[in-house]
């Protein structure tokens, strides 16, 4: 029994986890939203019932695989969205990031931080963003450009012309221009008056605010949603990042981690509750 409840685990990891286009070509579901939001409850499903046709003996396979499919319908989200695709978009963006690779300064984030905003965006299918400090435009690239395959768009503020100037044209570069709402103005004063919603923000302004860009974004981000702060760690870290987060930690709405892959430190906070 051990062994068919091993085979019935392979059987069910596989196939949930393909699909088959017209032509009969197997493709993971790994590019869709869908299986980042399922995978884990799918996971714990199959190990579940996968104890239980060991541990009960007169469950045979048909069964077992009715529950397992049975369980998965009741534990499925209701969200489920196919990314957009877009290959000639994907190769104009990854040729200007390779073009520029180099040439990244005026405190923008390095690739590997715009990386984890980009994949923080895909795996929750966040759609309506909010960038506090463009500078050139860096991060809000790797932000538009997972906006572009979630249907979404990013509303960016920068407070010095020539840096959005800069970050202008290194948008229309990049071919991310569509997907972003760039805005030449204060943060202190325009951020409390958008109106939202948002669902995903990344702060990476001047870090003595980032505790009052929390309080005015706050009630305009949603429930699920994330909020993100740039340069959260290391020894030098300011006293306005350490009054962030510990305003971050007393709110009981607020789930939050600090992304070490970041040598700066990402804080990543999800809005449990209202």
């Amino acid at each position: 029994m051990e062994q068919e409840g091993r085979q019935i685990h392979r059987f069910v990891s596989y196939n949930l986890l393909t699909n088959y286009d017209s032509k009969g070509t197997n493709h993971t579901i790994s590019d869709s939203v869908t299986q980042v939001m399922i995978v884990k409850g799918i996971k714990h499903i199959i190990f579940i019932t996968k104890d239980i046709a060991m541990r009960v003996n007169y469950l045979n396979r048909s069964m077992v695989s009715l529950l397992i499919l049975f369980s998965i319908v009741l534990s499925t989200p209701v969200f489920s969205q196919k990314l957009i695709e877009n290959p000639e978009l994907d190769k104009q963006v990854e040729a200007f990031l390779e073009r520029s690779k180099y040439r990244w300064r005026d405190m923008n984030v390095p690739a590997s931080d715009g990386r984890v905003l980009y994949d923080l965006i895909i795996k929750n299918g966040y759609t309506k963003a909010l960038e506090i400090g463009t500078s050139t435009g860096h991060s809000g690239i790797w932000i538009a450009w997972a906006l572009s395959k979630t249907g979404g768009k990013l509303i960016t503020i920068e407070i010095d012309e020539t840096r959005y100037n800069q970050a202008i044209a290194n948008f229309k570069e990049a071919g991310l221009s569509d997907y972003i709402d760039a805005r030449l103005e204060d943060a202190h004063e325009l951020v409390p008056k958008l109106k939202g919603p948002f669902d995903f923000v990344f702060s990476d302004a001047d870090k003595w605010w980032y505790k009052n860009y929390l309080i005015a974004v706050l009630p305009k981000l949603e429930v699920n949603g994330c909020f993100t702060a740039h340069n959260v760690s290391g020894q030098g870290r300011s006293r306005g990042i350490t009054e962030f987060l510990d305003y971050l930690e007393s709110l009981p709405n607020m789930k939050t981690t600090i992304d070490r892959s970041s040598y700066s430190g990402i804080s990543v906070s999800y809005k449990t509750k209202e």
